[in-house]
């Protein structure tokens, strides 16, 4: 904010302000000032507005004046679900597992150093299994901020992959692993209280999908249905993980051979494909994501 004081009738534009506190000037900084408005004391200089929200990636710069960021949601990659298997004469069929979500960070507040570069990835989300009786899943990205003063803030992994092995077209039946959750990992100073010097109490940031101050988490393993007995048996594929500790629904499980499963959204998993009439495939897993602001905490 740019602040300006009269001198002799003109208007100077001033860059630092120097405040008497009795017995010298001092230096200082002056995070409010404010002016006398006909006994009424109104604000007219704040040090640092809160920034609007980012979801920008890769490196960016603290702004000078703050020394605080708000993560209002953030997870991790999920795990993408994997396809259903029919057999000719195995005596049963095999459901694809869901894949697993991603930790997660939900309205949670940072100390940062004005100035240094932070490095932000989101986690990418991780594809479907496409092997009929063996192989795995693609497991979900790490989402993580880093800064070149601060250090890491949190790593937070991607849902672990599932996997199929064993199976044959005339048996026997595949073993179905299932998927597993990602993990938080919390690090740098964590603030839980304070007030922004544009009047925010950050106690009561509660907008990011958990809907309560400092939360996060670990992710949720997918849905492993397992085999069904009996040739030409319907077993649906397992639902994905859910995310944002079940505020995020994971992808859906194809319920038979006809209907494949969807893709999970926000760091949850994909849903497993299903079987007969025919098998059908699973999807992948949701991206990952970050979405951030910066403060200055007085």
């Amino acid at each position: 904010m740019v602040t300006y004081v009269k001198d002799g009738g003109t208007w100077q534009e001033i860059n630092q302000i120097y405040v008497h506190d009795g017995t010298s000037f001092t230096n200082l900084t002056i995070t409010n000032g404010y002016a006398n408005d006909s006994g009424t004391w109104r604000e007219v200089f704040t040090l640092f507005n809160t920034t609007a929200y980012s979801t920008s990636t890769g490196s960016v710069a603290v702004p000078d004046q703050a020394n605080a960021m708000h993560v209002q949601f953030s997870v991790g990659g999920g795990s993408g679900g994997y396809r259903g298997a029919d057999y000719d004469k195995a005596g049963g069929e095999s459901a694809g597992p869901g894949g697993g979500s991603g930790a997660y960070v939900s309205d949670k507040v940072w100390t940062v150093t004005g100035g240094e570069t932070l490095t932000i990835a989101a986690g990418a989300s991780g594809s479907a299994g496409t092997g009929t009786y063996s192989g795995s899943s693609g497991a979900g990205g790490t989402t993580s901020i880093v800064g070149g003063s601060s250090g890491t803030l949190f790593s937070l992994t991607g849902g672990g992959a599932s996997s199929v092995s064993g199976g044959g077209v005339q048996g026997p039946l595949r073993t179905n692993t299932a998927s597993t959750g990602g993990a938080a990992t919390i690090s740098g100073t964590v603030l839980t209280t304070g007030t922004t010097t544009d009047g925010i109490n950050i106690t009561t940031l509660n907008s990011g999908p958990v809907g309560s101050f400092n939360q996060n988490g670990s992710g949720v393993a997918g849905v492993n249905p397992g085999n069904c007995g009996g040739d030409n048996c319907t077993i649906g594929g397992g639902n994905g993980g859910t995310s944002y500790s079940g505020n995020v629904s994971g992808g859906t499980g194809g319920a038979n051979g006809s209907t494949a499963g969807t893709a999970g959204t926000r760091g949850s998993g994909g849903g497993g494909g299903g079987t007969e009439p025919g098998s059908s495939a699973g999807a992948a897993g949701g991206a990952g994501e970050v979405k951030y602001r910066f403060m200055r905490i007085t």
